[in-house]
This record gives structure tokens, C-alpha cells and sequence, in this order.
């Protein structure tokens, strides 16, 4: 998938991502600081009927939601993680391997826990109101 898209068609490339990668249980998201991986999870998270407050896990490391559609899935921040041991204590490896949908943001921080058959998603910014979106299939 390719997309470019400002934030008012967010949730239709949010759509297109999850028929693509829907079979994949682990998605790491790849993007800069301010790039909008938070803001896409939302909007992912909205079309999955995620009930729950969405909000950014960056100091739990770990939210956990339900959603009618995928069921139970844990949005990760590893921002903060400064080594794989430290991922392991906060219950990180647990999640991957629990068979539940984990978005991942900041995956390059404990890139080894991250399975084979990681769905990547790329965001890049191509200005103040435009992203584009990419991913690969392994």
C-alpha cells in the first residue's frame, strides 16, 4: 500500500491499511517524531469500534483496548524503552505473543522482539498537513 493523505482522509487510508494487513497480528509503526503514528492509530482504532479512550501509551508503554471488530488489541509506545530487558519487564513480549492485534510505535527500540512476519507501516511527512503512508507485507 501507498497512500498520501492530509488528516481529513485519514480513515479511509486507515480503512485500506486494515484490509491489507488485517491477517497480521503485530504492525510496527516506522515514522519521525511528530509524524502522526498516534494520530493514525486512532484513526485506525475508530474504524476497528474501539470503544475505549484512545490515547497515546508513551509513559504506560502498554494500553490496552477492545474492539468489536478485532478484538482485544494493545497500542504500544517504545519510545521510552531503553533496552529489549527493560521491553520484557513491561509485559512487551507477553503482548506479541499473546495472538492480539499490538500496534507498535518506536519498533526500532527493541527491533528483536518484533516476530518474522511484522506488518511495517511507514509514515512520512511530506509537509505541515500532508503524510504519506507505506507498507510491507513478509
Amino acid at each position: 500500500m501507498d497512500a498520501i493523505f492530509t488528516i481529513d482522509q485519514i480513515k479511509p487510508v486507515a480503512k485500506l491499511l486494515w484490509k491489507e494487513g488485517k491477517q497480521k497480528k503485530v504492525w510496527a509503526f516506522h515514522a519521525k517524531m511528530g509524524a502522526g503514528k498516534t494520530t493514525f492509530i486512532h484513526a485506525l482504532c475508530e474504524i476497528l469500534e474501539v470503544k475505549d479512550a484512545i490515547s497515546s501509551p508513551t509513559f504506560a508503554i502498554i494500553n490496552e483496548y477492545k474492539s468489536n471488530i478485532a478484538g482485544t488489541i494493545f497500542h504500544m509506545d517504545w519510545y521510552r524503552l531503553k533496552n529489549e530487558e527493560e521491553a520484557i519487564q513491561a509485559g512487551i513480549e507477553d503482548a506479541l505473543l499473546s495472538k492480539n492485534l499490538c500496534l507498535i510505535e518506536w519498533p526500532e527500540n527493541a527491533v528483536s522482539l518484533l516476530p518474522d512476519d511484522t506488518f511495517n507501516i511507514y509514515i512520512e511527512t511530506l509537509d505541515a498537513a500532508t503524510r504519506r503512508l507505506y507498507s510491507t507485507l513478509q
